[in-house]
Parts: C-alpha cells; structure tokens; sequence
C-alpha cells in the first residue's frame, strides 16, 4: 500500500506527462549514436556511396531508363530509403538488447517513465538517426549527381514516418529477442530482405502479377516509393495511399511496443 501511495505521488509531482524524463531518455537515445558517429553516421554514408557506384558500373548502361529516369537516378532514393530504414531499426533494437543482455534495462524501466513516455523516447533517438543519415545522403546526392528533391516535404515525410514506423519494428524485436543472435537472425530474414524486395533497386511493374501484388502488401514498399516520388517525381503507387498504408503501420507496431512496454513483456522477471 505505501509503495503504491509513493508511486501515486510520483506521478502527482510530474503530471500528466513526465517531460524530463522523456527529455532525458530522448536525449540518451539521441547521444548513443552520436557518440560513435563513425559506426552510426559514416558508415551508412559509406555503404550507401558503395551500392551506388556499383551498381552503377555493373548494370547502369546496360539497364537503361526506369520509369523515364536515370537508372543511377532511380537507385537513389531507394538507397537512402534502405539505409533510413536500417539505421532506425539498428537505433532502437540494439539499445533494448544491449540493455537487456548487460542487465541494466532496469535503469530505463525504473524511473517514473510510462509506457507512452517509453515508447516517444526510443522513437526520438530512432527517428533522430535516420533523419541525420537521410540529410547526409540526401547532400551527397546533390552534390555528385545533381538531384534536387522535387517535392521536399514530401521526401520529408516518408523519410520521418519511416524512421518511426522502423523504430518502433525496432522496439518489438529488441525487446523479443533475448541475445545478440536472436536479433542479428531477425535483422538478416526479417529486415534485410523486406528492405531489398521492396522497390529499391528496381520497379515493381517489372514483376510477375503475384510478386507485384505481394510487394504491395509491404509497408516499406510505399516508403521507398514515397521518398522515390518526393526527389523525382515518378512512382509505382499513390504516394497517397503510400502515406495512408505507413501511417497505419506506424501507429500499429508503436501500440504494439506500448503494449509490451506496459505488460513488461519479457523485459521483467
């Protein structure tokens, strides 16, 4: 009973929402990869330059144009797209199971924090990474190859709802897996391959009418095309229906990560 009464007024004295302590966390998130910049930052910019170059010079051309465009011009946007992708899954996944395995998650589940105030904390460090890598690509790309986006908010957009839909896909699996291999196995079959078969290097009207139709039931298909018509126009789908489909996504697998969060779904012994 008095430990029940100390947490009620616990919550009295920060209100409805604790914003230092989501401040704090968020801010903890954000400061995990920027202390190690050249792992978190560089090195995305690097792979990305590299899937670039060489698929330029293996196949760019011979392939030719893809929906009016450059092949090289076409590879980009899917190319920051994927790494967004992988970097706010990376940012929320791996703080959850280096926490879990070093056993100090109880330094994040203990202080006055609920599971909402949780759950907007990892998203700020998640979103806050892709973002950043999304800009530095984004940079790059004007610089070599001349690509100035030409719907700015739009690329925007499916840039942030990507990190967040990520991040939150980040959270389930981090607090799913209990080792580093469990987690590295849904990275490589899970992630890895819904990142790749989802438009990035290529248009899905050129494949077969089931594969097409599969693809389109894939959230990270409409971000790549949705970030695809923001820099250049030209898309395989709505980028309406595209917004709609990863909002949805979004706001379902961060509920999700509330759930667990407030159950202590394989966080609490």
């Amino acid at each position: 009973m008095q430990q029940t009464e100390q947490m009620n007024a616990n919550e009295r004295r920060f209100g409805r929402v604790n914003w230092l302590g989501l401040y704090t966390l968020g801010q903890r998130e954000i400061l995990r990869f920027a202390n190690v910049w050249t792992q978190t930052l560089l090195a995305p910019l690097v792979t990305a330059g590299l899937f670039l170059v060489i698929f330029t010079i293996a196949i760019g051309e011979r392939r030719g144009d893809v929906m009016g465009v450059d092949f090289t011009l076409f590879l980009a946007p899917g190319i920051l797209m994927m790494t967004v992708i992988q970097n706010a899954f990376a940012n929320t996944s791996s703080s959850i199971v280096i926490s879990k395995v070093q056993g100090n998650i109880v330094d994040t589940l203990m202080p006055p924090l609920s599971a909402a105030e949780l759950v907007l904390g990892y998203l700020a460090g998640g979103i806050a990474r892709g973002l950043v890598v999304a800009v530095a690509i984004a940079l790059a790309l004007w610089l070599f190859l001349g690509i100035v986006p030409q719907h700015p908010l739009v690329a925007l957009f499916f840039v942030f709802i990507g990190g967040a839909l990520m991040s939150g896909v980040g959270m389930v699996a981090g607090i799913y897996a209990d080792k580093f291999d469990q987690m590295a196995a849904i990275t490589n079959f899970i992630v890895t391959p819904l990142a790749f078969l989802s438009g990035t290097f290529y248009s899905v009207q050129a494949l077969p009418p089931l594969l097409n139709d599969i693809t389109h039931m894939n959230p990270i298909f409409y971000l790549i095309d949705g970030v695809r018509w923001g820099m250049l126009g030209v898309s395989d789908s709505s980028p309406w229906l595209g917004a709609a489909v990863t909002v949805a996504a979004t706001l379902a697998i961060n509920l999700l990560a509330w759930s667990f969060f407030r159950r202590g779904y394989r966080l609490k012994a």
